[in-house]
């Protein structure tokens, strides 16, 4: 059987998780779940297995020395590193990988590296029920089952099961992130998953219906790796040509106007990680609700969070907090409200 070809996009700045995660080191090169990096644990994730052949990784310039020391550290001499010259979101990201896998019938896993998966059986699992389905030419993504009414993902409503393929759905519609009383009801109906924003699908299926809706970003994408050696364990595209490729996320530019999109509903401990309350609920709690990372001191403190990276926190009869310090800055914000992060970045860029 075929190799599936993992496809990891490391390209995203993580700027939700600082100031731990900086555009000079985004929150997937850092350890912040294991030991190991994110970056490092999702390429575990396709690594070992006789399923996968050697990942293709999409990054940016300026993390190249980065992934390649992650590489390194993985043994993983036989990855190629495709570098975007500029940040166009998914779906171009996903075109360059499609060309360099040969724009034929290889069958792509594509993952987020700063991605959470807890139970990686479940998930291998569910990459061999949606196979034979990518195999056939549907458009598959994972959609988890939800435990709540988040309102901070994307829904897929689940349609009738393939004849043909246990385990796999067609897609009736992607819903955009609802507001809780939406979400709230679409739990209650069933038939929703999150979108985790993975896919499993042909590289040719995939120029496809990228040439039938998005053209111009297809042909900026072909331009850009004109003469270039799609075999060298580094990969640069020409970055006048592809300056030229539209911004548009996978979701947008394809799934939503492909006809043959499938979906394997998965519970495997997913999480994107997107804002440290997400992070705070994956760590164990103590007996009061208290989840700490590195040295902390926490006295009569209960439901906190409180990360140290590379000095001794302390703190004291405090509730409902998250507190984030390193050795140049302290972030101090209400549980319930971590996505305040941006405004704090958006005021430190403006100077205040």
């Amino acid at each position: 059987m075929t190799e599936i070809l993992p496809v990891i996009l490391s390209g995203g700045s993580g700027t939700r998780l600082w100031p731990l995660s900086v555009a000079a080191r985004p929150k997937q090169f850092l350890p912040l779940v294991t030991d190991r990096s994110m970056f490092a644990d999702t390429l575990a994730r396709a690594n070992g297995s006789d399923r996968f052949g050697p990942a293709l990784i999409i990054g940016a310039e300026r993390h190249c020395d980065l992934m390649q020391a992650e590489l390194a550290e993985a043994g993983l001499d036989d990855a190629r590193i495709l570098l975007e010259p500029s940040a166009r979101n998914t779906a171009p990201a996903i075109a360059l990988a499609a060309l360099a896998a040969g724009s034929g019938d290889a069958v792509m896993l594509v993952m987020p590296s700063d991605h959470v998966i807890g139970d990686l059986d479940a998930f291998l699992a569910a990459v061999d029920a949606a196979r034979p389905a990518a195999e056939q030419g549907w458009l598959v993504t994972f959609g988890i089952e939800p435990t709540g009414p988040e309102t901070g993902f994307g829904y897929i409503l689940m349609a009738a099961p393939l004849a043909d393929i246990p385990g796999v759905r067609k897609v009736e519609r992607f819903i955009e992130k609802p507001p809780r009383d939406k979400a709230e009801a679409m739990l209650a109906e069933g038939n929703h998953a999150w979108n985790a924003g993975i896919f499993l699908m042909r590289a040719d299926r995939y120029l496809e219906e990228l040439a039938l809706h998005a053209p111009d970003m297809l042909r900026a994408a072909r331009e850009s790796l004109e003469g270039v050696q799609l075999n060298a364990r580094t990969i640069r595209p020409l970055p006048d040509r592809f300056a030229a490729c539209p911004s548009d996320s996978i979701d947008y530019a394809v799934m939503e106007r492909a006809d043959r999109v499938a979906i394997v509903p998965v519970s495997c401990g997913w999480s994107d990680v997107g804002s440290w309350d997400a992070l705070a609920g994956i760590a164990p709690p103590d007996d009061a609700g208290n989840t700490s990372h590195g040295e902390v001191i926490a006295i009569d403190c209960s439901n906190s969070h409180i990360h140290a990276d590379g000095i001794t926190v302390t703190a004291s009869g405090i509730s409902d907090l998250i507190i984030i310090a390193n050795g140049s800055h302290v972030m101090i914000v209400p549980k319930g409200r971590s996505q305040d992060v941006k405004k704090i970045v958006e005021a430190l860029k403006a100077g205040g």
